[in-house]
């Protein structure tokens, strides 16, 4: 084999045309960056000025919300207290209400500001929103279908506050739970017991809501009178006690119409009992038949009228009964010596009869 020395300038050149492919790669990347810089730089900006208005927006509208909720509490403590805020909700009721519905609101606003925000950004990048919006409507579906007690306690708890079916302080019958209102919440609301318990009722689990403190209540007060007193100087009495107490404060504020004497709701042979109703503010029914029973029995017994049974004083004496009207008179029949005893004794047998 014979070997032979090439020529310098023939040699191969790897090290050269790897430099000379770097380049070009170097040269494309320059020529697509200087291509596509524009587009980068605008849509950057787009992002930006998009995230900026959101942000913006968001922090207006829940300071909007925020200050409006706080003009509605400032606005129920002015009134507290005063003859307009008796006829009102309370001051705690409607605190608790409003924060309630501005939590809401915000919460609201904030999901749609971001969220419109998120899909603006999504297709400035020219992402396709369709597989995405998919996979959030079958996440979506298999959330509420994981979570609906919860969903359903929300929603039903969103609807209760905003139609005011009932708030701190009302007496409400719920079905799982009677008692009085303490808090008001989304998901649950708190009830106090008349024994003091406290009952977290889901709000999704509440078919029918009584509210016992709404609008008005009736306050009704039965008064057991002797038979034999005069109804009409009775009605006339009881009548006088009712407007002497509805013309004194605080009373003149719970008691919203006069008070009637409805007359005979029940006769014995003993005892009559009348009735007697007054319309009364929400939650003071059972301080309005207090007092009124307390002020009836003090007009009666000033007048004279005797109230409850008749009762057998020492004039109506009864005789005692006479024992010896219980004893059976003496009988020849109980002495077995006696001729009539003996000729009522069995016959033996064998015993012949003679002639």
């Amino acid at each position: 084999m014979f070997w032979s020395a090439l020529p310098a300038g023939d040699s191969p050149t790897p090290r050269t045309s790897s430099l000379d492919e770097a380049q070009r790669t170097a040269n494309d990347a320059a020529g697509w960056v200087e291509e596509n810089w524009s587009i980068w730089l605008s849509n950057g900006l787009r992002i930006v000025l998009i995230l900026v208005i959101a942000v913006a927006m968001r922090s207006l509208i829940r300071r909007a919300i925020t200050k409006l909720i706080a003009r509605m509490n400032r606005t129920a403590q002015a009134v507290d207290g005063t003859a307009l805020g008796s006829l009102l909700v309370n001051a705690e009721r409607r605190r608790q209400r409003s924060e309630a519905i501005g939590s809401v609101l915000r919460s609201v606003a904030s999901f749609l500001i971001m969220g419109t925000a998120a899909l603006t950004v999504l297709s400035v990048l020219k992402i396709n929103l369709a597989p995405l919006l998919a996979s959030a409507g079958v996440a979506g579906v298999a959330i509420g279908f994981g979570a609906r007690n919860l969903v359903t306690d929300f929603l039903s708890g969103v609807f209760m506050i905003l139609e005011d079916q009932y708030g701190v302080g009302d007496e409400i019958d719920a079905g799982v739970a009677t008692g009085t209102v303490v808090e008001v919440g989304l998901r649950v609301t708190k009830l106090r017991g008349a024994n003091g318990a406290i009952w977290y009722v889901r709000n999704g689990e509440v078919k029918r809501i009584g509210n016992l403190s709404q609008g008005w209540a009736l306050a009704e007060v039965d008064v057991t009178l002797r038979y034999d007193e005069d109804l009409d100087r009775a009605r006339t009495v009881i009548a006088a006690a009712g407007e002497e107490l509805a013309r004194q404060a605080p009373w003149t504020e719970r008691i919203w119409e006069p008070v009637r004497v409805m007359g005979l709701d029940s006769v014995t042979l003993e005892t009559v009992v009348v009735r007697v109703q007054a319309k009364a503010m929400p939650g003071h029914a059972a301080d309005v038949e207090r007092e009124l029973r307390w002020r009836i029995k003090q007009a009666l017994d000033a007048a004279g009228i005797r109230m409850g049974a008749a009762s057998q004083g020492p004039e109506e004496d009864v005789p005692a009964p006479d024992l010896a009207t219980a004893v059976a008179p003496p009988s020849v029949l109980g002495n077995p010596a006696s001729p009539q005893s003996q000729a009522t004794a069995p016959i033996p047998p064998g015993a012949t009869l003679g002639k």
